[in-house]
């Protein structure tokens, strides 16, 4: 697992932004971390990395945004509002696990990490582990710093 450490919003951004212009069709990307750790931070740079423009924001309330426009269309996830694998389930967002473009999935604990028996059932299995899934945890070490940790996974 690789880690770095951030001293600014503005690095995290940075780090995003080396991830955007190296993602490849298909990737998802799941974060995991406290609220105000800077995982929408994150993915403004992978935005700005992937070359698109608009104004990037947590979709906390739509669960998903949608940013085309780029060299790869971002797929934005936000699970923050939803408890259980069930939930997740029964608002139908299987269908990023295999993007045409890039995946980011906020709070992505929620989805990929479930009760043993949960994790042992066939349905979990599938979603478990996209084709290429890079799963990232920022901590705040303090009020600047962020240790952020990642490993990739697939393809």
């Amino acid at each position: 697992m690789a880690t770095s450490i951030s001293h600014s919003p503005a690095e995290t951004e940075s780090l995003g932004e080396v991830w955007g212009r190296a993602a490849k069709n298909g990737l998802v990307i799941g974060l995991s971390g406290d609220l105000g750790a800077g995982k929408t931070q994150l993915v403004k740079g992978l935005a700005r990395g992937l070359g698109i423009t608009t104004r990037v924001h947590s979709p906390t309330f739509t669960l998903v945004n949608v940013y085309p426009g780029g060299r790869l269309t971002l797929f934005h996830l936000d699970l923050y509002r939803l408890e259980t694998h069930e939930q997740i389930l029964s608002v139908g967002l299987e269908e990023y696990l295999s993007p045409d473009g890039v995946t980011v999935i906020e709070w992505a604990e929620r989805w990929f990490q479930g009760p043993k028996s949960e994790a042992q059932s066939p349905t979990f299995q599938v979603h478990r582990f996209p084709d290429c899934f890079r799963w990232v945890k920022i901590e705040s070490l303090n009020e600047n710093e962020r240790r952020i940790s990642y490993e990739d996974f697939g393809a």
